[in-house]
């Protein structure tokens, strides 16, 4: 088995080894939505291993609707030792820096409570719909900027589904895919702009990711207005797209009321559950 401290080690390297080219990557696209993607991000025996580790759905959390249909979690320490490592290493201080050095954003910080980070599955017929994510940490003391996706199911081909869309002109005109290629690491900027989505996936087989959110104290748009996570349909589901912007709206509301909402957003990881 592989320490925290050798995976960090692995995943510095290669950010460092291809930093030229990610920073290039970031570059030419942050007009729009800012990211990059790196393959090989760690030695295959390591990411065997953390895709065997994934746990059987049963163990995590469906959320299926007109929004989504995936399994999560965010209760790492109830899974094998390596899926919290994966997780925990992206938020070690060296590679903060790193991804810091590559996108040109200052003072990144890690989320150790994993709000809407962890681990996600997504089976047949599983899909996530156009949406930008909360602008906000849990807290809403800082601003949501980096998410870091890394997916780690073998033999995942493009046609399976399961694939990152982003939407640089927004949910009514194309989509750019990028596929959930095995052992590839995926950043990308959230901001008001980010619109993004995941495609149905087509095959009887789950395709498995480790998500990280960094935050900023200073949003990187600049923008300092709050949203809730927003949806809409895609170009072809007009209806659904009317019934996302109306349960949008209403959530908003009632955010400006219930600043951290009726309810607490449970998919965070808490550290004391036994």
């Amino acid at each position: 088995m592989f320490s925290r401290e050798e995976i960090i080690q692995f995943i510095l390297k290669s950010l460092q080894e291809n930093a030229i080219d990610l920073k290039d990557q970031f570059e030419k696209s942050k007009k729009s939505i800012g990211f990059f993607y790196l393959d090989d991000l760690l030695p295959l025996e390591i990411t065997f291993l953390i895709n065997e580790a994934f746990p059987d759905p049963k163990k995590t959390s469906l959320k299926k609707s007109l929004k989504q249909n995936k399994y999560i979690s965010a209760q790492v320490n109830e899974h094998p030792q390596i899926i919290e490592d994966i997780i925990f290493a992206f938020q070690s201080p060296l590679i903060v820096k790193a991804i810091e050095k590559i996108c040109s954003i200052n003072n990144l910080e890690p989320d150790p409570n994993l709000y809407a980070g962890g681990i996600s599955m997504m089976g047949n017929e599983s899909f996530l719909n156009p949406h930008l994510d909360n602008s906000h940490d849990k807290d809403r003391l800082r601003f949501r900027a980096l998410n870091l996706l890394y997916y780690v199911t073998p033999d995942w081909n493009l046609k399976d589904g399961g694939n990152l869309e982003l939407w640089p002109q927004g949910p009514k005109n194309k989509q750019v895919t990028i596929h959930a290629k095995f052992n590839r690491l995926v950043v990308m900027a959230t901001h008001k702009k980010s619109w993004h989505s995941v495609s149905r996936v087509t095959i009887d087989r789950f395709r498995c990711c480790v998500s990280n959110y960094y935050f900023t104290r200073i949003p990187i748009d600049n923008q300092t207005s709050f949203h809730v996570t927003t949806f809409r349909g895609r170009p072809e589901q007009k209806l659904r797209d009317r019934l996302l912007q109306v349960d949008s709206f209403l959530r908003m509301q009632i955010r400006k009321v219930f600043k951290k909402g009726i309810v607490e957003n449970p998919h965070v990881y808490k550290k004391d559950k036994s």
